[in-house]
């Protein structure tokens, strides 16, 4: 197929749409709408040829659809190398059509060719755990260890959401209000090795369902914006997601991440969400992210069973 476009993007959001409606613990991790939006905006210019797309249909609608990842090595600004050694796949299925991930599987090994192949289940999806054991993958005891790499999902009510309390001379601010390369800023100063770009930044404001007054920041007295979240919100599904969250290393442990997460919840429950989602590392002995989240009442609600199929 041709090189995955806001059409195709559109559309594997909206299947997301109807798995968060049906049965949001099928969700996969990189499923969701706002996950979508945000890798496919600010990597499409520099990942965009290795990747592979494909969409089946049942009756005239979308019923799944499957996003390979190919290895990769591509510069970053500062010198050094983002890079991937194994295909990796971003799928999902609709939760009456499941086994079609059969057929994606086949079609994975035809297009990743020879070497490692990884992807993720969630714990909760008892008929993807059979299918891809039956296909040859095993858990990925590395990436699924107690300091692996696995991610899991949180959820919180919108219920009520408590005051946030800033530091003496910060102040709320969102993404309408500042420049657009302020913001590039912030989100570089919050995740060092990111490459993110002026161009990138300017594809993610312009990608479904991004808003300006959804994208938070906290400035600092001397005008540093100090900490950075983006707010996807998906009103079909009255569901909002963090993504990305970071504060800049010169202003961490002041608060600012709990400041930040209940300022953007009670945004959020403004604009019609009941429901906020955020993703982090499950892995015991990487708790910060997760304590975090903890700190401002999200609980874990599923979580992702790294797979993998060695290359013959």
């Amino acid at each position: 197929m041709e090189a995955l476009g806001l059409t195709e993007l559109r559309r594997m959001q909206g299947l997301a749409q109807q798995v968060m409606a049906l049965r949001p613990e099928l969700v996969n991790g990189d499923a969701t709408v706002g996950e979508l939006a945000w890798v496919w905006a600010k990597d499409v210019d520099a990942l965009s040829r290795f990747w592979r797309h494909r969409l089946w249909f049942v009756d005239g609608r979308l019923a799944a659809w499957g996003w390979v990842h190919l290895p990769y090595r591509v510069p970053r600004g500062d010198g050094t190398f983002r890079e991937a050694e194994a295909a990796n796949l971003i799928w999902q299925a609709h939760p009456d059509r499941p086994e079609l991930l059969a057929g994606m599987l086949d079609w994975y090994d035809e297009v990743a060719g020879d070497v490692d192949r990884l992807l993720t289940v969630q714990s909760a999806d008892v008929h993807a755990h059979a299918i891809v054991a039956a296909h040859g993958y095993a858990f990925d005891t590395e990436a699924g260890s107690d300091n692996g790499s696995w991610v899991q999902f949180n959820v919180r009510a919108l219920t009520e959401v408590p005051d946030p309390v800033l530091p003496g001379g910060f102040r709320f601010r969102t993404a309408g209000d500042v420049p657009a390369a302020d913001a590039v800023k912030a989100h570089r100063d919050a995740w060092p090795t990111s490459g993110l770009t002026a161009a990138a930044f300017d594809r993610v404001q312009r990608t479904w369902p991004y808003r300006a007054d959804l994208h938070v920041l906290i400035e600092a007295p001397d005008g540093t914006l100090a900490a950075t979240a983006i707010i996807w919100l998906d009103e079909a599904t009255q569901t909002a997601e963090f993504e990305p969250v970071g504060t800049h290393r010169d202003f961490r442990r002041r608060g600012l991440g709990t400041a930040l997460q209940l300022y953007g919840m009670q945004l959020a429950r403004a604009a019609g969400a009941n429901r906020m989602l955020v993703a982090c590392l499950g892995a015991p002995a990487r708790p910060a992210a997760r304590d975090l989240y903890y700190g401002v009442g999200f609980r874990a609600f599923t979580r992702d069973l790294p797979q993998i199929k060695a290359a013959r």
